[in-house]
């Protein structure tokens, strides 16, 4: 017996023959995702020992640390205060517009946060719009909007969602006889609801929460316009001034913070949760009684917030736009063909590497590919400006003829979402009839002549799915776009950074309103996806 197929069986425990030409396309795939951040561990380990501890133990890394762990923190926190309540009224009350509020309750998911960001600074900071409305009515300062609250409360706006959606997700499958069963005992709403509801939707809260923490914690857009000291701010700050050993080093601490985020993912998922049938469910919903009414303030509030707020604020430049006029600043289409090219290539790139890996995992149940189709989530969950890190010491330092090249730049875009495509396409394959595969090979049909003919026409659709998530995700990119894009290669997102930079916010009107478009169209499919009578 080979080496190979010992290591196989090993992994396998005999029980599960794989393919020997799909395990090691699916183990190149993995390995080419896993590798670009092995360089950046080199270039840590690089470091002088004493000017790595100097630096570790620094004031300015300990503010860093303090403020990105503060920041997840109070994301994570005022995103449950928010999503909870709002999935519980629209998915279990009788509130007024409920279908409405609904769907208004998702949308914010749609705005890019940096977008979110700049728009608060120019309607709530110091000389924004909000300070001239109050002027006149002789109120001189208004609350500070820069710093650790504004970030916290821009990210929190577009972040929410995450806990949102997967709590109502969870409410409307809950099995309502429970709570019947608890009222027949005396227990009061309020009880019943402690008892008996929270602890069956802690899962959907605490996996919502999760995302909404690793999304804070690796978010670099808004906590460089709230000019606030974090990871992924100082790592970009120290890249551009060439302090490549403390970005390195910056980046493997906000690594370790993420695969803390990873492990509680981890013990939440491995928890068993409680689900219910169609037959345990009942159309019977809580009436909110006189609070019915005021009870919409609260998803009429935060959406005014989230959406209003930058809508305001684009009209407002929109209608500006002839004052202080910088030819250089100007929007141009070549700027969405850019975008859309860039984001077609990777969705194509990333649907055909997620073909192999998601069909290795969904037909053989083995260690081998489970680890395989993990691997593929190594980049998604790795902040964008440290996967790009990575790769400007890989490409810089040993391919300095791909650096700052399309092709890198497309590769970094598919490391980042490919599990996106996996996914998609892993649930397609899981849904083929396995007797239509059955009788592709007993009419003498090979795998691969199987695969072809069989499976992949019934599962274009899903394949197809993933690769217009990974285009619509990649569109919206912002860290991996502004380091590895080639010189002079400008997108919709490098605009509006641009115009962000300068505070020329009139040119960052038209590419926003594109990608906010662009981004829509995601939410659509999205929100299509709940169906059904309680759905979205």
């Amino acid at each position: 017996m080979s080496p190979i197929s010992r290591i196989r069986d090993r992994l396998t425990d005999g029980k599960d023959r794989l393919p020997l030409g799909l395990t090691l396309l699916s183990a190149a795939i993995a390995a080419t995702l896993v590798f670009p951040l092995g360089w950046l561990v080199i270039e840590a380990v690089t470091v002088d020992p004493a000017r790595a501890i100097d630096l570790t133990l620094s004031v300015r890394t300990a503010e860093t640390v303090l403020n990105s762990l503060l920041l997840m923190i109070g994301v994570t926190a005022l995103s449950i205060a928010i999503g909870v309540p709002l999935a519980y009224l629209t998915a279990r009350t009788d509130l007024p517009f409920r279908r409405f509020w609904a769907v208004t309750a998702a949308l914010p998911l749609v705005v890019p946060s940096y977008v979110g960001a700049f728009s608060f600074v120019s309607a709530f900071g110091p000389r924004g719009e909000f300070h001239e409305i109050l002027s006149p009515l002789g109120i001189e300062r208004v609350p500070e909007i820069y710093g650790l609250s504004g970030s916290i409360l821009v990210i929190t706006l577009y972040t929410y969602p995450y806990v949102y959606l997967t709590t109502r997700a969870a409410l409307l499958s809950f099995d309502t006889t429970l709570l019947e069963a608890a009222r027949t005992l005396n227990h009061g709403r309020l009880a019943s609801f402690r008892k008996v509801t929270l602890p069956a939707i802690r899962p959907a809260v605490a996996a919502g929460s999760l995302l909404a923490a690793l999304y804070a914690v690796s978010d670099f857009g808004t906590p460089s316009i709230m000019r606030l000291s974090v990871f992924t701010r100082q790592i970009y700050v120290e890249y551009r001034s060439f302090g490549s050993d403390y970005a390195a080093l910056l980046s493997l601490q906000l690594l370790v913070v993420v695969l803390f985020v990873l492990a509680l993912e981890w013990l939440v998922r491995s928890d068993a949760s409680s689900h219910g049938d169609d037959a345990g469910r009942t159309d019977d919903r809580v009436s909110l009684g006189r609070l019915r009414w005021p009870a919409t303030l609260l998803p009429a509030g935060v959406s005014a917030a989230a959406l209003l707020v930058p809508l305001w604020i684009l009209g407002l430049w929109l209608v500006r736009s002839e004052t202080g006029r910088r030819p250089s600043m100007a929007f141009e289409p070549i700027y969405v063909v850019n975008s859309v090219s860039v984001s077609a290539a990777a969705a194509v790139v990333a649907a055909l590497a997620a073909i192999p890996i998601a069909y290795f995992a969904a037909n053989h149940r083995s260690r081998l590919a489970t680890l395989f189709e993990r691997a593929t989530y190594v980049g998604f969950a790795v902040p964008g400006i440290v996967l790009a890190l990575a790769l400007v010491y890989f490409g810089s330092g040993y391919l300095p003829w791909i650096y700052q090249t399309l092709p890198l730049l497309v590769f970094a875009y598919v490391v980042r979402f490919l599990p996106q495509a996996v996914g998609s396409s892993r649930t397609s394959i899981l849904q083929v009839d396995p007797r239509l595969v059955e009788a592709g090979r007993t009419l003498g049909e090979s795998s691969l002549g199987t695969f072809k003919r069989v499976t992949l026409p019934l599962t274009r659709s899903g394949i197809v799915a993933g690769a217009a998530l990974v285009f619509l995700t990649t569109m919206k990119e912002l860290p991996v776009t502004l380091i590895l894009r080639p010189s002079g290669f400008e997108t919709i997102v490098t605009q509006i950074w641009r115009a962000q930079e300068s505070a020329l916010y009139q040119y960052a009107v038209v590419p926003t309103l594109i990608l906010l478009l662009i981004s829509g169209l995601s939410m659509v499919v999205l929100l299509a996806q709940e169906g059904g009578q309680e759905g979205l």
